[in-house]
């Protein structure tokens, strides 16, 4: 937290994440409750935009949203002057906090405010200006952790919020390119770890991960890299339905050339290799990996003329509309995938590719037993009259 942001006499306000306001160690609107009152939206307009200042009109579409009014100017006096009984309360000075002039309403300067938002900005601007490398990346690091989330992030239905809040995501984006750069140049990749890590949960589903895997890949950490590649897949596609960015499967490439095996004969590498005899059923693999076989198969396809299909289970309601959560969803597809793995064969290749979605890679057959392969997995998959079904999408590969 900046200096200013622990003086006494200084009005805290936060609006990244939520919004919260503290005088003197005391919360007067806390995160966790309800930031849509009236109170909240004239301080919100009036602390932020304390140079700007907020016109009549602004305010009165933000406290009334546009209803007609008898008495408008009656109407944001009297939220004003609840608004300043309740700032006397928590201790703060005895004074107009809302200041008219020329058609506008303004913060007084008599009470000073600490504003994560304008922080940062302040800190971005002076960063600008900064040529000695190791002080412009401590700015910047305490620029990107006072972003605590984006700004009033919800309350995004506002269209003054919604401005703010796509110009503070464009500062945040910049400055942790930024940083990220400055931390690999100097080889900070402990810090380039923690920062992409902290960007991921900040703003998740925004690629940050490949920060992390850039770390991990520079500092020669294997294992944490493939297990944040596949940590990332599984995300991303089991909740948003969407794969990760280019950029990270060519990281995961890049990892894959530059790492070795120490010397071993053949026959070592290759029982090394060896699947479980034991297994049973088509072979279940990850997105990245079901994606790499894709990829061979059709080079392969295109050579021997075996014909390969690439199907899409999908778990439909009585509508026929996919499946996307709920509990229902939630006990169907484990059985789903059960039914799948055990009627395609061994060398069939199946994938979960999201929490109501199955792929399927039928090798050297033809439509027709496609055809024949749904049918056997919804006698499995079909039970006690049960309405929800799935729908099947088959493609030639080549």
């Amino acid at each position: 937290m900046s200096e200013r942001n622990r003086k006494e006499n200084v009005l805290v306000v936060n609006f990244f994440g939520s919004f919260s306001m503290s005088y003197n160690g005391k919360t007067i609107t806390d995160k966790a409750k309800n930031n849509e009152n009236q109170f909240n939206y004239l301080m919100q307009l009036l602390t932020h935009f304390t140079k700007e200042g907020v016109n009549k009109n602004t305010l009165l579409n933000a406290l009334f949203f546009g209803r007609d009014l008898n008495n408008p100017n009656h109407a944001i006096h009297s939220v004003m002057y609840n608004a300043k009984k309740r700032l006397q309360s928590y201790g703060l000075p005895k004074v107009n906090y809302f200041v008219a002039k020329e058609g506008k309403y303004y913060w007084n300067e008599e009470v000073e405010i600490y504003e994560d938002a304008k922080e940062f900005e302040r800190i971005l601007t002076e960063a600008e200006n900064e040529e000695d490398e190791d002080r412009k990346i401590a700015m910047l690091q305490e620029a990107v952790y006072i972003y605590q989330g984006d700004f009033l992030e919800n309350q995004i239905g506002v269209v003054w919020i919604t401005k703010e809040n796509w110009r503070y995501r464009k500062l945040f984006v910049s400055c942790v390119n930024e940083l990220a750069a400055l931390l690999e140049k100097n080889g900070r990749y402990e810090q380039l770890e923690n920062l992409g890590l902290y960007a991921s949960r900040i703003q998740p589903f925004s690629d940050w991960e490949t920060l992390t895997m850039q770390a991990y890949i520079a500092s020669g950490y294997i294992d944490d890299a493939y297990e944040l590649f596949d940590k990332t897949v599984e995300l991303y596609l089991h909740e948003q339905g969407i794969k990760p960015s280019n950029k990270m499967f060519e990281l995961i490439n890049k990892l894959g050339e530059q790492f070795e095996h120490s010397s071993g004969s053949l026959q070592e590498i290759q029982d090394h290799m060896q699947e479980d005899e034991e297994a049973r059923g088509g072979y279940s693999c990850s997105y990245p990996v079901f994606h790499g076989i894709y990829q061979a198969i059709s080079r392969i396809s295109e050579r021997s003329g075996q014909m390969i299909y690439l199907m899409l289970c999908t778990i439909v309601d009585t509508k026929g509309n996919a499946l996307t959560k709920g509990e229902k969803l939630e006990e169907l597809s484990p059985r789903l995938e059960e039914a799948i793995r055990t009627t395609i064969r061994r060398s069939d290749i199946m994938n979960k590719y999201n929490k109501g979605q199955y792929l399927v890679l039928l090798m050297n057959t033809t439509i027709e037993n496609c055809e024949i392969i749904q049918h056997r997995i919804n006698e499995k998959f079909m039970i006690n009259r049960q309405r929800i079904s799935v729908r099947y999408y088959v493609n030639p590969i080549r």
